[in-house]
């Protein structure tokens, strides 16, 4: 269900071509023969026509937080897609980083993505911080760890926007 105006925004970001993505998993127990949320939205990015410009496995550290998202951004990427690091325990630190780096909230990225997450967890939904925004000319995305949410996150809201999102950075 989409608006005239949204039909022909979409319409005009397909017309743009293949948006560049970055992925960074932030896990302290994945490697990159378990990640497989990383491996997950690879496939999707490339699937639905995107590529996939840069992969980053890290540790949910604030300094490694920082210098992926630094790292990520740029004239090749126009939408870095952070899963991981969104809770509420003491290690989950993604959030606070990207929290502070953020020019431009997205808050309804979170809202919708917990709005979802509620039908599959219940009000266990109300402890994830996902988030969204533009730093930098570039949108950053942030998903809990969760496979079933990177999962929902792709399915629902990443993926039926991405290229929306690439166009929206450049006109």
């Amino acid at each position: 269900m989409s608006s005239k105006s949204a039909s022909f925004h979409k319409s005009r970001a397909a017309e743009r071509g293949p948006v560049g993505v970055a992925v960074v998993t932030v896990s302290d127990s994945r490697t990159a023969e378990t990640d497989v949320n990383g491996d997950y939205l690879r496939a999707r990015i490339e699937e639905a026509g995107h590529r996939v410009a840069a992969y980053r496995l890290i540790r949910d550290e604030p300094d490694q937080v920082e210098a992926a998202l630094e790292s990520c951004t740029g004239e090749d990427v126009q939408v870095v897609i952070f899963n991981g690091g969104t809770g509420i325990s003491r290690r989950d630190r993604t959030f606070d980083v990207l929290n502070r780096k953020i020019e431009k909230p997205l808050p309804g990225f979170g809202e919708l993505f917990r709005m979802l997450s509620y039908d599959q967890v219940g009000s266990a939904a109300m402890m994830s911080r996902a988030t969204a925004g533009v730093y930098r000319n570039t949108v950053v995305i942030s998903t809990p760890g969760s496979p079933a949410a990177v999962q929902l996150a792709w399915e629902k809201l990443i993926g039926t926007e991405i290229s929306h999102m690439g166009w929206e950075l450049t006109r």
